[in-house]
């Protein structure tokens, strides 16, 4: 594994803002999570990767995380079987650091203790498209984009009438089977689709016999309707009810094994807005509420009926944007948000609010120069006010070479469990990061070949960590300790990431595409006490990933994916290592007519054990099969 890593650091360079794959059109590529606008590729600075529908149907990707631990800077544990807690960190990020937005909806759940998201039950049904965008960016994103933001974008209708579906059946009795139809005629678009997903797993104990099942049924939605040109109507919607059995903890020995407990999880997420385009295009306007809804039940039979835990999350926005461009070289984006949230556990019942607003400048001096700054004001109505900046610029050179680099600035508001619970703080203050990065990307051969190499470093302050209270700190005046015997949340955590991320993008033959990625992250505790130096936990130094598919003239599609990653660590105090892995999958596809393919896939080809988590499990050697039908 170790000669793999140091070949593909020398041979493969990574692009500091791609597409997954080389596209098939010269059309420019149009992201819109950089700055909540939507720009080509090509006039940001900062790192952004995408992904697309017919990449996701290519790797025949079920769980989206699948995807995202192949993307340079992130990785991705779970906590055993398909569905249970599944966390995301980006660039040595805290997993809930991260931000996710599901259709402009900011998705983080209030109700759990960081506030962060469970990718556990995010499932490929209905998701046209991703873009994950690597560093701090809390200027157009606000509080939680410290890590990164993960967009998450449903299928949008188009012209006239479109379905597609498909079903498939593997290993430990898995079925999934998704459809879905879209159409626009005249001023109104539409679009529904629904998926299911049912599974007996494994066991999340790594010691444990006993399967932990997971079922899923979830829809989205979207309704658009054109009052007059530029002027309309946007509702989109979200709904994901989900069961998984988990193991835990039980009475003797209070270690990891086989129990009958289980979780339930109900998702809703909600926008509606009204959008407003004058001046042909130049001043667009948009004003929308979200919602957010996440409810969580565990249960553990062996305790009755009744849930042994509860969290009601919920969070309401209410914003305003606009784009204005009063000249082909100047674009200002800016905007003002209210956000009130709220959780409940069974014992707190807590809510607070956010109030924000933000400004970014766009300038072109030179048509090959796009530079971007901006700042942004959040007023919480508790820890009180903070000011974030971030700047880029990209210089795209007509010699296919692009140069990047960008400063940001993220901040997390302490989450309503850290200020409110038994165990919380009202004096805390923000977490803050920031992260500057600088890459080049290269075209050959008529955009054929692509490469190129980011370095970033990041430093994270403030970072809110549980801390303990000794017998002397609770009776001593002025400690955070008094009256505080089981401990307290404080500020007391910090951490500093380097890495270098790289990727190698290669067509050169309309029918072979290979891409590669490779990121060498070293993360550093510098928290002040025995952990200051560490390597932080779960943070593997070394990530790389290798994915290529060839096309044969009679339509037949074969591919597949190396995937490896490097030791870690299951602990702040580095005790417990995590050996790396490497896991491979193949794939194939066979058209039987212009409407319907079979396809089948298997995952880790080698029957790899591994853990990401210490203590639980992870799938060995698995196969599936299916099938796809789609209608235009």
């Amino acid at each position: 594994m170790t000669k793999f890593f140091l070949f593909l650091s020398a041979a493969a360079i990574a692009a500091p803002a791609y597409s997954q794959t080389i596209p098939d059109t010269d059309a420019p590529e149009v992201v819109v999570t950089a700055t909540r606008a939507a720009q080509p590729l090509s006039e940001i600075g900062q790192a952004v990767t995408v992904i697309d529908r017919a990449e996701i149907e290519r790797r025949q990707t079920v769980v989206v995380s699948d995807l995202l631990a192949t993307t340079p800077g992130v990785t991705v544990t779970r906590n055993g079987t398909v569905g249970a807690l599944t966390s995301v960190r980006i660039r040595g990020a805290e997993a809930d650091q991260t931000l996710v937005v599901i259709d402009g909806v900011r998705v983080n759940d209030p109700s759990s203790t960081g506030g962060g998201f469970n990718f556990g039950n995010l499932l490929s049904s209905s998701v046209e498209r991703i873009e994950v965008l690597r560093g701090p960016n809390s200027v157009p994103w606000g509080s939680q984009a410290i890590g990164g933001v993960v967009n998450i974008i449903t299928a949008a209708p188009t012209e006239g009438v479109q379905a597609r579906a498909n079903a498939e059946y593997g290993y430990a009795d898995s079925l999934f089977a998704s459809a879905g139809v879209s159409g626009k005629t005249g001023p109104v678009s539409g679009s529904l689709t629904g998926g299911y997903l049912k599974t007996d797993g494994i066991s999340s104990a790594a010691s444990g016999t006993e399967r932990d099942g997971y079922r899923q049924y979830g829809a989205t939605g979207r309704l658009g309707v054109e009052f007059a040109p530029g002027i309309g109507l946007d509702l989109r919607g979200y709904f994901a009810d989900s069961r998984v059995e988990i193991d835990g903890f039980p009475a003797p020995d209070f270690v990891l094994a086989d129990t009958a407990e289980y979780s339930k999880t109900r998702e809703a997420y909600g926008y509606a807005g009204l959008h407003a385009n004058f001046a042909d295009g130049r001043f667009n306007n948009r004003v929308a509420f979200t919602i957010a809804d996440i409810d969580r039940d565990n249960f553990d039979p062996s305790f009755g009926s009744d849930p042994t835990f509860i969290g009601r999350g919920r969070s309401e926005r209410y914003e305003y944007q606009g784009d204005f461009r009063p000249l082909d070289q100047v674009r200002v984006v800016a905007g003002v948000e209210r956000e009130n949230s709220r959780f409940n556990d069974g014992f707190t019942f807590a809510n607070t609010g956010i109030t924000s607003v933000y400004g970014q400048l766009i300038v072109k001096p030179l048509d090959i120069l796009t530079i971007t700054g901006g700042v942004r004001n959040d007023d919480h109505d508790d820890f009180g006010s903070h000011t974030t900046f971030g700047a880029n610029a990209a210089l795209a050179l007509r010699t296919g070479t692009t140069i990047r680099a960008s400063y940001g600035e993220g901040f997390k508001a302490p989450t309503l469990y850290q200020l409110f619970s038994d165990y919380g703080n009202r004096g805390l203050d923000p977490e803050t990061a920031r992260n500057f990065d600088v890459g080049v990307e290269q075209a050959f051969l008529d955009n054929r070949v692509r490469t190129g190499v980011t370095y970033f470093n990041r430093r994270a302050r403030n970072q809110i960590d549980f801390r303990d209270c000794s017998p002397a700190e609770q009776t001593t005046a002025g400690s955070i300790c008094v009256d505080r015997p089981f401990g307290v949340y404080d500020n007391i955590a910090r951490a500093e990431a380097d890495g270098v991320e790289f990727t190698l993008a290669l067509r050169p033959v309309d029918a072979l595409t290979l891409t590669a990625n490779y990121s060498y992250i070293d993360t550093e505790n510098r928290s002040i006490g025995s952990d200051l130096g560490n390597d932080l936990a779960r943070r593997p130094r070394q990530t790389a990933s290798v994915d290529a598919d060839y096309r044969f003239a009679f339509g037949l599609s074969v591919g597949g994916t190396v995937t490896m990653i490097g030791d870690s660590f299951d602990d702040a105090a580095n005790t417990t290592r995590l050996d790396g892995y490497a896991l491979a999958s193949v794939r194939a596809e066979v058209p039987i007519n212009d409407r319907i393919a079979l396809y089948g896939r298997v995952d880790n080809l080698t029957d790899s054990r591994y853990e990401t988590v210490a203590g639980y499990g992870n799938y060995g050697r698995a196969a599936y099969g299916g099938v796809r039908l789609r209608l235009k």
